[in-house]
């Protein structure tokens, strides 16, 4: 197991624009388990999330200042590799988002698209296996992945993550658009995958973030004498003493409501 920080971010701040997402971000993750943010909805925490590897590059007029290091490296470096970068962080969204083609076919294609042509089958079932979807899908590969139910779909993009071999997993409420049942077996999942990858997720459930994380950033706004609105890091620590013994009086308001 590798010891120390994976991510390290140094008073990072997002605009989108002339709209400031968030502000002077420094935090540390560590390798290995599970890191939770949490918070209001505009406080930044999955524009901090989709920083990880970039995502927000994608975003039209997103600037950042500050610098995010991953295993060290900055990854906003000249010579960053981008396509490197996004597949050792995997992201999975809130809306399961399966590519309209085969079960198959969506968990080969990331490594198919990154030159492997060989020892697919064995990927597919590997993937599937860790995803906890093989039994269920393993004699009908070649359906169509819009046709599996919510809980299954979200589990195939996971695998369609892992085919990639990642060293982090990002998640942006992976069970927000499941049904109870559903997300259980998701949470169930993300406790066996955080044994041997990082995993950094956005949940707006207290509660999930209280039973599964080690770590938990809470996020909030502010407003400046304009009303600009503008998401901060308040609190970041052991899960047990964020929500047992918070340091800061806004967080104590937030996970006692």
């Amino acid at each position: 197991m590798t010891h120390g920080s994976v991510f390290d971010l140094e008073r990072v701040s997002i605009s989108y624009g002339s709209v400031p997402a968030v502000r002077d971000v420094t935090m540390s993750i560590p390798h290995v388990g599970i890191t939770a943010f949490i918070g209001p909805s505009g406080c930044g925490k999955s524009t901090v999330l989709m920083s990880l590897n970039r995502l927000t590059d994608l975003v039209p007029a997103t600037s950042l200042t500050g610098t995010i290091r991953f295993d060290g490296a900055d990854i906003h470096a000249p010579d960053t590799d981008l396509v490197a970068l996004r597949r050792r962080i995997g992201m999975v969204f809130q809306k399961p988002n399966p590519f309209p083609m085969s079960i198959y076919e969506n968990v080969a294609y990331g490594p198919r698209i990154h030159g492997q042509h060989t020892g697919l089958d064995a990927v597919v079932e590997r993937s599937l296996v860790r995803a906890g979807l093989w039994d269920e899908v393993r004699n009908d590969l070649g359906r169509s992945a819009t046709a599996l139910s919510g809980g299954q779909i979200q589990r195939l993009v996971i695998a369609r993550c892992l085919a990639l071999d990642p060293e982090v997993i990002a998640m942006d409420e992976p069970t927000a658009s499941l049904d109870p049942v559903a997300s259980s077996t998701i949470e169930d999942l993300i406790r066996e995958l955080a044994a041997d990858y990082t995993v950094v997720m956005v949940t707006h459930d207290l509660q999930q973030a209280a039973r599964l994380a080690d770590r938990t950033a809470f996020f909030s706004v502010e407003y400046d004498a304009e009303g600009t609105r503008t998401g901060l890091l308040v609190e970041y620590g052991p899960t047990a003493d964020l929500f047992e013994r918070p340091i800061d009086q806004r967080t104590r308001d937030y996970v006692t409501r």
